[in-house]
């Protein structure tokens, strides 16, 4: 099982010297970024996750209410909030949704998970900071879904053969013939591949003057969506299923 998801969250890189770029522009660039990642699933018929960092729900309302129209899953992304932010943004978000938000995701600020048991989440889908030496870390790890406390405890995937994480930097920087064989060999092993991608990866840096490194600015943009299609092109064509997390876990 492939589980396809996606962060929503702004991109914070700085402008190079005599640029400007507005908070209100970079929200415009996260919601033109994640319909581009929508408009590419909807092609080719692969229902995704897609985690929206939670100071910036009120402001996209009208496209979290697309991407769940879409058949998505919406959950949520922990950048910084507290407990009692994220308390009262996940009661707002299912107002609106008239839908249960399942599942968080938390990266470098992690809210206990008794905390997160309390406000109804089902699962913790946690990341590990990602750059360049990152993927070559850690080397083990249990790549089983666990439960705590009530709460299942979703770990990155991790190929058994090559050692790399299925997270952002690795999807932009492998060649996807690589990719694609890293994919079919960590199946044949575990049952399932937990992909994350983040929404600013699918921005054209050079257009909007960002100071991104080049291991990160490497296949930004229109070349991401160019990957992420020949990604799913090759999962319908090798018949893989996919799923939204909540499905799967439940």
């Amino acid at each position: 099982m492939v589980l396809l998801t996606f962060n929503i969250v702004n991109i914070d890189s700085e402008t190079q010297k005599g640029f400007q770029i507005s908070n209100d522009e970079r929200l415009e660039i996260t919601d033109a970024n994640t319909k581009s990642v929508l408009r590419i699933l909807d092609i080719h018929e692969v229902k995704a996750s897609f985690f929206i960092e939670i100071s910036i729900i009120e402001k996209l309302k009208n496209l979290i209410k697309a991407i769940s129209a879409q058949g998505h899953e919406i959950a949520f992304y922990n950048k910084d909030s507290s407990a009692s932010q994220i308390e009262v943004t996940k009661k707002i978000t299912e107002e609106f949704l008239e839908k249960q938000i399942k599942g968080i995701r938390q990266k470098e600020f992690k809210i206990d998970e008794n905390d997160l048991k309390m406000m109804g989440f089902n699962y913790i889908s946690n990341i590990d900071h990602a750059d360049i030496l990152f993927p070559f870390k850690r080397l083990n790890r249990n790549s089983e879904i666990t439960e705590e406390n009530g709460i299942s405890i979703v770990p990155e995937s991790i190929s058994p053969y090559s050692q790399l994480p299925y997270n952002d930097f690795v999807f932009q920087a492998l060649p996807m013939k690589y990719y694609q064989n890293m994919v079919f060999e960590t199946l044949k092993n575990d049952d399932f591949v937990l992909v994350y991608l983040d929404v600013w990866q699918f921005t054209d840096v050079k257009k909007y003057n960002f100071k991104v490194p080049f291991h990160r600015s490497f296949n930004c943009g229109k070349k991401m969506e160019d990957k992420l299609e020949a990604f799913l092109v090759w999962i319908n064509e090798k018949e893989m299923a996919t799923s939204r997390m909540k499905d799967y876990i439940f």
